[in-house]
């Protein structure tokens, strides 16, 4: 039971966290709205300046070349963006520069300005993190403290841009992890979204707002509204929503890579880009699918806001916003995907609510929702964000769709540098703490693999262009296991393995010896340099001498029941020991590596 001491004491030290994360956090996401503010009203004169001179299109060729011109030679590390701030939450190194505020804020204006197809959400998650790295510096904190004023800075940008500070503060502890949250920065991620978001709004920034019609006329008394038929219609279409995420991330990463193999020099990627934009405006014979497609002085344009109102049946624009955002963003073009895919998820919604004979503005607000889930792996960031866009009543069918397709998306994800925590299914062996950019390359080693294969079979002659001999054929197989840790100290003898006059073996040499005799997997001595053990004081490494009061530990790898058999039976040896379980898994490959004309023949 924990002392009246210790009890304040906790309690102080907690207070002395949260007077330091209000004295950083506070007044960074200030920073961080009131640049979201500007960002914001940058972006509609931009919008409004394209659609009042239509000939600034024109302008994409030279202003792509030239801002890609311009991180080359003074952006440097800044031309990473969201994935290069995950990175650094990730694994503290280098920092975010302060640079990348300015620069992703006027190239992003500058590319809606022209005409390019993208969003906002990469801005402000920039602003955000470049701005939150620079008060990690000013104020010395830790790599653990960076971590989470980073997140913070993520959580100020997206609450500020989207005037959604929940799904801000959520969308800031989910999107580094796949399948895994990191609780730590709470406290911190809510308080900077929240003044991130009042910052913004002080300036006079308001957000479009979106309503979902369907039951609007039902009070909260009147029952439940939950129907069965239109929950499974929203199931289906949460697969599709998936699989739109799924298509979007993976056509990303796809054109990107034909950019760079097509054009080696990266200031003429956009120019390319530019003139299959143009050539699409001219081809479709409109300009709804440029900029961010949340309004347009034209009402028959497609727009967000639009897909919202009843009758009106879209079918394709999904797709053209999808191509003409994956062409912009591919390229080198600045800006974010998030309210492209907001229009993406809308538009489809739309259309599958003709397909289903469901509400409209009901579907185009879980399609709004469900491909950003898909496609950022944030199932509960965009949950939330539906119920503060649309209200609580559709809160199951929000949940449903978002957490439906993020299943349907696979373990893909806009963001290369996200990590893969647990996998979506228990089918998928894929090793823990892998980053997206991991994954697609082992699919794409699978899928080669496979192809060569297939190629071999059919052709019944070794492929000319292998330069190995040998073709592995391995089946990866895991079993549970534990590990227990026995902390002792190095001149600790083994009672009956000496004489009087020299005192027994060391007791860590005898439990690895007898470790050894029963079998017993794994056994190591892991000798220390600085630590404490059993609350007790700290000790040190000695220079010349060796602290024979350092504490060490045995480690010992085995299945449960053999590790408890052995603790059972050498019980005299391990008496007042701090003995640790932790339990684990063994990974065995199995399989030969055989000739691949010996596979031909198989």
């Amino acid at each position: 039971m924990m002392s009246p001491s210790g009890f304040i004491g906790l309690r102080f030290e907690q207070l002395r966290s949260l007077i330091k994360w209000i004295g950083i956090v506070v007044p960074m996401a200030a920073v961080v709205g009131s640049l979201c503010a500007l960002f914001l009203w940058g972006l509609d004169r931009a919008t409004q300046a394209r659609f009042s001179f239509p000939w600034l299109i024109y302008g994409m060729p030279i202003a792509g070349f030239l801002m890609v011109q311009a991180y080359q030679r003074f952006g440097r590390s800044a031309e990473g963006g969201n994935n290069l701030i995950v990175e650094q939450i990730h694994e503290p190194g280098g920092g975010v520069p302060l640079r990348m505020a300015p620069f992703i804020l006027i190239t992003t204006v500058l590319t809606h300005l022209v005409g390019g197809s993208a969003g906002r959400e990469g801005t402000a998650v920039q602003l955000g993190g470049s701005i939150a790295s620079a008060f990690a510096k000013t104020f010395k904190l830790s790599p653990a403290d960076i971590r989470i004023v980073l997140m913070a800075g993520i959580a100020a940008g997206f609450g500020a841009v989207f005037g959604t500070p929940i799904a801000g503060a959520v969308f800031a502890l989910e999107v580094l992890t796949i399948g895994r949250m990191q609780y730590e920065a709470l406290l911190p991620c809510l308080m900077a979204a929240i003044a991130g978001d009042w910052s913004c709004h002080a300036w006079g920034i308001e957000h479009t707002h979106y309503s979902i019609n369907y039951l609007a006329n039902v009070s909260e008394t009147s029952g439940f509204h939950l129907n069965a038929l239109l929950l499974l219609k929203v199931v289906a279409a949460g697969v599709l929503f998936g699989l739109a995420a799924r298509f979007f991330s993976e056509f990303s990463h796809l054109v990107s890579a034909a950019y760079k193999a097509i054009c080696p020099y990266a200031p003429l990627r956009p120019v390319i880009a530019s003139a299959i934009l143009i050539g699409l405006v001219f081809a479709l014979g409109t300009r709804e699918y440029l900029g961010l497609g949340v309004w347009s002085p034209n009402p028959a344009d497609a727009t967000i806001a639009g897909f919202f109102l009843p009758g009106r049946v879209d079918h394709w624009s999904w797709l053209w916003k999808t191509i003409f955002t994956v062409v912009t963003l591919s390229s080198g073009f600045k800006g974010g995907e998030v309210t492209p895919l907001f229009f993406i998820g809308a538009a489809l919604g739309n259309a599958l609510a003709v397909v289903f004979g469901a509400p409209s503005d009901l579907f185009a607000g879980l399609g709004f929702v469900a491909v950003f889930a898909g496609a950022t792996n944030t199932p509960l960031a965009c949950m939330i964000m539906g119920i503060e866009l649309f209200g609580s009543l559709h809160a199951v069918y929000i949940a449903v769709a978002c957490f439906v397709a993020y299943l349907c998306s696979g373990h893909s994800s806009i963001y290369m540098a996200q990590r893969l925590g647990t996998p979506k299914t228990a089918a998928a062996f894929i090793p823990p703490d892998l980053s997206v950019r991991q994954v697609r390359d082992l699919n794409v080693q699978a899928f080669g693999d496979f192809v060569d294969r297939v190629q071999a079979r059919s052709s019944r002659l070794p492929l000319p262009t292998k330069k190995v001999e040998n073709m592995a054929r391995h089946t990866l197989t895991h079993k549970e296991i534990g590990m227990v840790r026995i902390y002792l100290k190095p001149r600790e003898k083994a009672v009956g393995t000496g004489s009087r006059l020299f005192g027994g073996r060391p007791l860590y040499r005898e439990l690895v010896i007898q470790a050894k005799a029963a079998g017993i997997m794994n056994a190591t001595a892991h000798h220390t340099h600085f630590g404490y053990s059993n609350r007790g004081k700290l000790e040190d490494e000695g220079y010349e001498i060796s602290n024979p009061d350092l504490t060490m530990c045995v480690e010992l790898i085995a299945p449960r029941a053999e590790l408890e058999e052995f603790c059972r039976t050498h019980g005299d040896m391990l008496k007042r020991k701090v003995i640790v379980y932790k339990h684990i898994e063994h990974w065995d490959l199995t399989g030969d590596v055989v000739k691949i004309d010996e596979a031909l023949r198989a």
